[in-house]
């Protein structure tokens, strides 16, 4: 599913099928938000209703020049907008690859900068994607350029398990004490790169875990913001049971709060198991 949608971002006219036609729509829409921002806003405030935070991704063009780069940072400062003028609980996360990174770096770093200011204003949390892995020492730098150099607290990066170069990242991002999202990675990958091998994956995937909660520990243990809209160091971002009960039950040995691990899910997919860990008292998004 999240190969599906990640192919939706990057393909309008696929998304122009999908949303226009109803039987394909009805089935999507399970896993999108809405085909609005007004739509996005109203499944955000009925999954605050039941203790879920969230985080939006707007489907955008892989973008091809600077202008449809431009339209697409339009479109995320818009709906940081929107999330603070109708105070729902959510942050936002952006693919760099929208606002440019494919393009022009320069430009992309200053669509970035843009889209950081405005979301720094009203509190919110920006989570910067990660793509296929040619793109992932740059979007690596311009992380680090933007939170070290430029003073931006208010973002954090994601980190894919199935890459082999994932736990020296991890180990660097752990000391800056850096916000990350771990999945696993959805990206075809060649096996020169990345573990060809769901076990290796997975295991991989519970070592970077531990390692995220062991940062959380050396960095104070911060938590989930009070108001939902920026997350704690480690954010464990699966459908996997085994690996979150993993994680889980690594925090809960080592005395982690509660409020300094966050559980990430798509919208949509195991929804019974995002209302439980919620009601056991962990952060969910």
């Amino acid at each position: 599913m999240r190969s599906f949608l990640i192919y939706l971002s990057k393909a309008a006219w696929a998304r122009k099928i999908v949303t226009g036609w109803g039987v394909a729509w009805r089935v999507a829409s399970r896993f999108i938000a809405g085909d609005t921002l007004d739509d996005a806003i109203r499944v955000v405030r009925g999954l605050n209703e039941k203790g879920i935070n969230a985080t939006l991704d707007q489907l955008g063009e892989n973008t091809t020049n600077l202008e449809e780069a431009a339209r697409a940072k339009q479109g995320i400062l818009t709906m940081i907008q929107e999330i603070a003028r109708m105070g729902v609980r959510s942050g936002v996360s952006i693919k760099l690859s929208q606002i440019g990174l494919t393009i022009d770096h320069g430009g992309c770093t200053e669509n970035l900068a843009e889209i950081l200011t405005e979301a720094q204003k009203f509190g919110i949390f920006v989570r910067i994607d990660m793509e296929d892995s040619p793109w992932t020492e740059i979007t690596l730098k311009l992380f680090r350029q933007m939170r070290l150099e430029r003073g931006f607290e208010n973002t954090g990066i994601v980190i894919q398990s199935y890459l082999y170069r994932s736990e020296e990242d991890i180990r660097v991002l752990a000391i800056e004490g850096s916000k990350v999202r771990l999945c696993k990675g959805a990206y075809k990958e060649p096996p020169e790169i990345a573990f060809p091998d769901k076990k290796d994956v997975d295991e991989c995937y519970d070592k970077l875990a531990e390692l995220l909660i062991d940062a959380a520990q050396a960095h104070g243990t911060p938590t989930v913001s009070p108001d939902g809209k920026a997350p704690p160091i480690p954010a464990i971002a699966s459908h996997d049971e085994v690996r979150i009960e993993n994680a889980r039950k690594y925090a809960e040995k080592v005395g982690l709060p509660k409020g300094a691990i966050e559980f990430q899910m798509l919208h949509g997919i195991r929804r019974e198991l995002q209302e439980r860990l919620a009601a056991q008292g962990y952060p969910v998004r």
